[in-house]
C-alpha cells in the first residue's frame, strides 16, 4: 500500500507499506486491545468508524482491527456532530470508538452526552493522530469512560507506542512502545546517543511496523530511515518507568483536528495578498481542534488590512481547514541573524498566553 503523508516541505511522500506491514500492525492493534474485545461475542462486538479509510490511523485501527476481529463497522460516511449522537443513541454497546481529539471534544461537549451515558454506552474511547489536552482526557475520566491514547506516524503503519489497555496509564504520556518494536529517544543533534531518562530526544522506532521507505524517493528515504531506525522528527521524555511524553517537534507541522498542515503552503498564500510584506504561520493552543493556525503579518507600508480580509482571501486559495483562524497584525517579526523568521518564539508566545 502506498500510503501518503507529507514530509517537510509539505510535498507529498507515499510510505510503502508492505503487507506484512499490515498484518503486524492488525495484530498488535487487535492484541493490545485484547481485554477489551475477548469477552465480548462476536455478534455484539461493533466499532463505531468516523476515521476516513484513507487515513493510516482509519485503515488499521478502524477497518483492519474490524476485519481481524469479526466486529461490525458502524459505518459514519462524515462527521456531523449531530449525526454522530444520533447514531450513538442507536446503540446500547460500542465496542471500540477510536477517534481524534477534535472528535472526542465535540462529542462529550455535546447537550445530549450526560443523557446518553456515554460510560456504558463506549467500551473503549481511543485517541490518536494528534495531541490530546490534559484537561480533556480528565474530563473524559470524569464521565467514566474508559480511554486510550497512542502514537504512530504512516511510516509505522499507524502504531508505535500507545498506554497500556489494563496497565497504569499517565494523563499527557503516549505510553510505552508496542511488543516486538524497538523504541528509543536518541540525541536531537548526532541521532544516535541514547539520551537519560527526563531528558528530551528524538524518537526513532524500528520493528516490523516501519515502512520499506517512500515511493520513488530515495533521499528522502535515506533521511529518515537508518540501518532500519525510523527518524520521526518528534521530540519527546520518558520519565523512570519508560513512559513517553511528547515535548515538541523538530518540524514546524501543524496538526489541528486531526490533520497535518504545512506552514510553508499558508505562508505562499499570505505572500499573495498585495498588502503583505511579511508573513508567517504557527500552529497555536486550540481547545477544540489541539491546534489552530494563526498568521502573523507584517503590511507595506501606507497599507491597511483586517484579519476578516486576510481570512477572505486565504479561504480562495486554501483547503478550509488550512485557513489561519487567527491573524495578528505586527511591525516586525522576529528573525535570526541571517533574516530567518523565527517561528519558535512566536509559538512560544502564544503558548505563555494560554498559562
Amino acid at each position: 500500500m502506498i500510503q501518503f503523508t507529507g514530509g517537510t516541505t509539505g510535498v507529498p511522500k507515499g510510505a510503502l507499506l508492505t503487507h506484512a506491514n499490515i498484518v503486524a500492525a492488525t495484530f498488535q492493534a487487535s492484541l493490545w486491545g485484547s481485554p477489551t474485545i475477548s469477552v465480548i461475542p462476536v455478534e455484539q462486538r461493533k466499532v463505531l468508524s468516523v476515521l476516513p479509510y484513507f487515513h493510516v490511523y482509519g485503515n488499521i485501527v478502524a477497518m483492519n482491527w474490524s476485519f481481524f476481529n469479526c466486529a461490525t463497522q458502524i459505518l459514519v460516511p462524515r462527521f456531523d456532530i449531530e449525526e454522530l449522537m444520533g447514531i450513538i443513541a442507536r446503540f446500547d454497546s460500542i465496542t471500540f470508538f477510536p477517534a481524534v481529539p477534535t472528535l472526542i471534544t465535540a462529542v462529550i461537549n455535546h447537550p445530549r452526552a450526560f443523557e446518553l451515558n456515554l460510560a456504558k454506552r463506549l467500551g473503549l474511547l481511543n485517541s490518536g493522530a494528534a495531541p490530546m489536552a490534559t484537561e480533556l482526557i480528565e474530563k473524559v475520566q470524569d464521565m467514566g469512560i474508559f480511554f486510550s491514547e497512542g502514537y504512530g506516524l504512516s511510516e509505522s503503519t499507524s502504531l508505535g507506542i500507545a498506554n497500556p489497555i489494563l496497565g497504569m496509564k499517565k494523563n499527557g504520556s503516549i505510553g510505552i512502545p508496542f511488543p516486538d518494536n524497538d523504541v528509543r529517544l536518541v540525541d536531537i543533534e548526532n541521532g544516535t546517543t541514547e539520551v537519560k531518562p527526563g531528558e528530551p530526544g528524538e524518537i526513532i522506532m524500528r520493528g516490523p511496523l516501519i515502512m520499506q521507505g517512500y515511493w520513488n524517493n530515495p533521499a528522502e528515504t535515506a533521511g529518515q530511515l537508518t540501518d532500519g531506525w525510523l527518524h520521526t522528527g518528534d521530540i519527546a521524555v520518558a520519565d523512570e518507568d519508560g513512559y513517553i511524553f511528547i515535548v515538541d517537534r523538530k518540524k514546524d507541522m501543524i496538526i489541528a483536528g486531526g490533520f497535518n498542515i504545512y506552514p510553508r503552503e499558508i505562508d505562499e498564500v499570505l505572500f499573495q495578498h498585495p498588502k503583505v510584506a511579511e508573513a508567517v504561520s504557527v500552529g497555536v493552543p486550540d481547545e477544540y481542534r489541539g491546534e489552530t493556525v494563526k498568521a502573523f503579518i507584517v503590511l507595506k507600508p501606507g497599507e491597511t488590512a483586517t484579519e476578516q480580509e486576510i481570512v477572505e482571501f486565504c479561504k480562495t486559495r486554501l483547503t478550509a481547514y488550512k485557513v489561519p483562524k487567527h491573524v495578528e497584525f505586527r511591525d516586525s517579526l522576529p528573525k535570526s541573524a541571517v533574516g530567518k523568521i523565527l517561528r519558535k518564539i512566536l509559538r512560544e508566545e502564544e503558548a505563555q498566553k494560554k498559562k
